[in-house]
């Protein structure tokens, strides 16, 4: 699995200036974890202690003091009316992204209540307010009812972009269909500007993850994925939407679009924004 991850163009100068190693692959590596499990009932005194206990910084950033880290990684999520997956979320995932010796910021994009939800562009705009912030190399589009179950699975980017939640425990751990690509997702930078992002048309459930999918194949990349052993998440439990009427339409027009709909054509206003102990948080009108 190592041979496959890309590290950050970054991260050997940062290591030369700084005078600190690399962080060693065997941390990275290790060939064999136990299943794990989020804790269901998180209370404020929770999170108030583990910026703390973690040393998270404002914003929910972090990275190594005694190495370099390889890889420089913003997990975007989209959000908005999910508090309790939120805390569940974010009390998991600082400790699970450390012990991977990861330099990261995780990045919540909030929706006011105007328009149906639009995950795709919430994700695009996470992309570009990232990049505000640092020259990440790899971008993880992660939604917040996820939960990774092997320490294994890195969190990082490969050389190709990456199916990270493929083996989920409400499909009984078994991949639906070859072309789903939603949920968790890794993919480079350079990647997601050769895609043009994600079309911003998406307004409701469905479709948008199918739409980046083609995206991606029309420029000839291809979809990658670990084994299903390593690939195994839990989703938490939510009430489900309704689907989009218009997510068929959607996709069927979508290969006329892929030049002309995503970052390139990108409109929101950001209504707040904050740097909060566990992650950044950015509230946007779309």
């Amino acid at each position: 699995m190592v041979h496959e991850l890309e590290e950050s163009p970054l991260a050997q100068k940062l290591s030369e200036t700084s005078g600190l190693p690399l962080c060693p692959w065997h941390i990275l590596n290790e060939s064999s974890y136990s299943l794990l499990y989020p804790k269901k009932n998180v209370t404020q005194c929770d999170l108030n202690e583990l910026s703390v206990k973690l040393d998270i910084k404002l914003g929910g950033t972090w990275k190594p003091s005694n190495c370099v880290s390889r890889f420089d990684v913003a997990i975007v999520v989209p959000y908005r009316n999910r508090q309790t997956q939120l805390e569940i979320f974010l009390l998991y995932m600082h400790s699970f992204l450390q012990k991977q010796m990861i330099n990261y910021r995780i990045l919540i994009i909030e929706q006011v209540e105007k328009k149906d939800f639009n995950r795709a562009k919430l994700l695009n705009i996470g992309y570009i307010e990232a990049l505000k912030l640092f020259p990440y190399h790899c971008f993880i589009f992660h939604d917040v009812d996820l939960i990774p179950q092997k320490q294994n699975n890195i969190y990082a980017c490969t050389h190709q972009p990456r199916h990270m939640s493929s083996s989920l425990n409400t499909f009984r751990y078994n991949l639906p269909y070859r072309g789903l690509f939603g949920g968790a997702v890794a993919i480079l930078k350079s990647q997601f500007e050769l895609v043009n992002g994600f079309s911003n048309m998406f307004f409701g459930w469905g479709g948008e993850d199918d739409d980046f999918q083609s995206r991606i194949n029309h420029k000839g990349l291809s979809i990658c994925r670990f084994s299903p052993r390593v690939s195994r998440y839990v989703m938490l439990t939510h009430s489900k939407e309704l689907p989009s009427e218009t997510r068929f339409s959607n996709l069927l027009a979508g290969k006329n679009r892929y030049d002309v709909d995503g970052i390139n054509t990108l409109v929101y206003t950001v209504r707040n924004s904050t740097f909060k102990p566990l992650y950044t948080w950015i509230l946007v009108d779309i």
